[in-house]
């Protein structure tokens, strides 16, 4: 899905060199100054390495290889040349080459990047908001890295809500505060906050690789630290910039865990960097090393495009994938569509934690398959044309499946595994065939026939047919009309914070959590559910209306068509002003 479009860009020429040094403004005199400390400082560290890995004993074999001290690709650290020793967590320092480096440049922005995107990217940090009612929201300031917040968003409110340690207490406490998630999420304690952002950036870390080893990037300090931690940071990198592979070589450090514990500690030291203004560029590619730079572009249809796509700096789907379930694939369907020839597109192969639900599902773009749309957790990462935001739940039982659900589930499942068209929805008459077989249904041959009269059979009308076909013939057709039926609360978070140019005053937008009541009514479609509605309510009594009547009726945002590709009969209700995804 394509990534936000906050703003046009401010300088669209690509990065080049600097000018002479006759012409130097100041600004460009203190930042060749500072690379070229740091270039200095760099050559020290890398001689030293080299000096100290000459004694060390090689890494153990662990039965997995040696992928867990290499960097970008999975051979081991001897083949490739880099030096190599072990540091103080436990874990093992390498020195980006200059040619890994200048992959990975590569592989993130292209050639040609503009100054724009690059600004963009290198000013967003890994922070919570400040406000009481979204302490536990990661606030956005830049557009572009939307897709790395949304995706570690969705792992801090997965260890907020159902942290192993919380389990026990969980339900009595989600009862507690159903009626206002804000009780469950505001105000939450820095301690709890950062627990949750540490262990959530950990594992993210881990899942890229294969829960082997993670890598973690940050950048390089000379000297102690004076002050507050994030007060010196911010005035150590105050100059630095970061627009190319050479300057990923002098300013990135980079660290290699095999153990979860260990990398978990790395984390949380570091914490004051990836708050800093270069914090989502850290772990985008402190994600990209622990999956292998080779292995990325392995899990890609087309590795040749950027990940961060022009002209606005938006995060790839390959982004967000990999972040949510470990590869870098392009497409949110379930494992591979075959194109004939040998040539295949790749999908999401594995269940995830927490999923993904996009609004270019409900425009007919694509098709959200069952590993992304029904994760382990009620979270789910949201995509519109320009943005990513997150949609989440208290309580786990709303993805618990009745039986109309579950039927449709199996009979979804053996209508896309023989949907060869990339999610668009049908399937060949002979392909059908296999269908009804594999999902147990039997059609009279005259509505058979109906249905294949084109050559296709397309899933709307093939569903259509099966709620009117009788359970006895593997149809699920409802003699109560109330099959189905459920109602249960939804949360969406938006973390951006911008000044609005709309606005007059300049005030600026603000980070904002909405509680959503949701219905799947116990028809087939809203407007049949709207309609029966009306027709009932023709036979009570009139009343006049009141404030909950106004309340309780159905309202209609972009965020309710991207519920709908989840809950496809539901209707949704909220207070307020209506919840954005861009």
């Amino acid at each position: 899905s394509p990534e936000p479009k906050r703003s046009k860009p401010r300088d669209n020429s690509g990065v080049g060199e600097d000018p002479p040094l006759s012409e130097e403004s100041p600004e460009l005199k203190n930042r060749r100054i500072q690379r070229e400390l740091m270039a200095a400082a760099a050559e020290k560290r890398i001689a030293a390495a080299a000096k100290d890995a000459s004694t060390l004993t090689p890494p153990r074999n662990t039965g997995r290889g040696m992928a867990e001290v290499g960097i970008g690709s999975s051979k081991a650290v001897d083949d490739t040349g880099k030096s190599v020793v072990e540091n103080s967590t436990a874990g093992v320092s390498c020195a980006l080459s200059g040619s890994e480096a200048d992959k990975l440049f590569m592989m993130i922005f292209g050639r040609g990047v503009s100054k724009d995107i690059l600004a963009q990217w290198c000013n967003q940090g890994i922070r919570f908001s400040d406000d009481p009612g979204t302490s536990m929201g990661l606030v956005q300031h830049e557009g572009g890295p939307c897709g790395v917040l949304a995706a570690i968003q969705a792992f801090v409110l997965k260890h907020l809500l159902f942290s192993t340690e919380e389990t026990r207490v969980h339900e009595t406490r989600t009862r507690r505060h159903l009626r206002d998630g804000s009780d469950v999420l505001s105000s939450l304690s820095e301690g709890k906050r950062s627990s949750a952002l540490v262990t959530s950036m950990t594992e993210i870390l881990f899942l890229c690789g294969r829960n082997e080893r993670a890598v973690i990037a940050s950048l390089n300090i000379s000297g102690p630290l004076k002050g507050p931690p994030d007060d010196s940071v911010r005035s150590s990198f105050e100059i630095l910039c970061i627009e190319s592979g050479s300057d990923m070589v002098t300013a990135l450090a980079v660290d290699t865990f095999a153990s979860k514990f260990d990398a978990l500690r790395k984390i949380e030291a570091l914490i004051p960097v990836y708050r800093s203004r270069f914090g989502a560029l850290l772990f985008l590619i402190s994600a990209l090393l622990s999956r292998g730079l080779d292995n990325v572009q392995d899990d890609r249809d087309d590795p040749s495009q950027p990940l961060v796509t022009a002209p606005f700096g938006h995060a790839s789907q390959e982004i967000v994938n990999l972040l949510l379930s470990g590869s870098a694939v392009a497409n949110v369907f379930d494992e591979k569509i075959d194109l004939g020839g040998g040539m295949f597109v790749k999908g999401v192969t594995t269940s995830v934690e927490v999923g993904f639900l996009t609004l270019l599902e409900s425009l007919n773009f694509c098709k959200v398959g069952q590993y992304l749309k029904c994760p382990k957790w009620p979270i789910w990462v949201v995509g519109s044309e320009s943005h990513y935001t997150v949609l989440f739940a208290l309580d786990p039982s709303v993805q618990a499946e009745n039986e109309l659900e579950v039927r449709e589930s199996l009979i979804r499942r053996a209508f896309d595994a023989e949907d060869s068209s990339g999610g668009g929805g049908f399937v060949t008459a002979e392909a059908f065939r296999s269908v009804i077989a594999r999902a147990g249904i039997s059609f009279p041959a005259r509505t058979a026939e109906q249905l294949c009269g084109t050559g296709y059979v397309v899933w709307r009308e093939f569903w259509q047919a099966v709620t009117g076909l009788d359970r006895s013939c593997g149809g699920v057709k409802d003699s109560t009309g109330m099959m189905g039926k459920k109602s249960f609360d939804l949360y969406h978070f938006n973390g951006i914070a911008k000044a609005t140019a709309a606005d007059p005053n300049g005030r600026q937008q603000r980070p904002r959590l909405i509680k959503l009541r949701v219905s799947v009514p116990p028809k087939w479609t809203p407007e049949e559910f709207m309609a029966g509605e009306a027709a009932s309510s023709t036979t009570t009594a009139a009343a006049a209306p009141t404030a909950d009547d106004d309340a309780a009726k159905p309202q209609h945002a972009p965020l309710v068509d991207c519920i709908r590709t989840r809950w496809p009969r539901c209707v949704c209700n909220w207070d307020g002003d209506a919840p954005s995804i861009v």
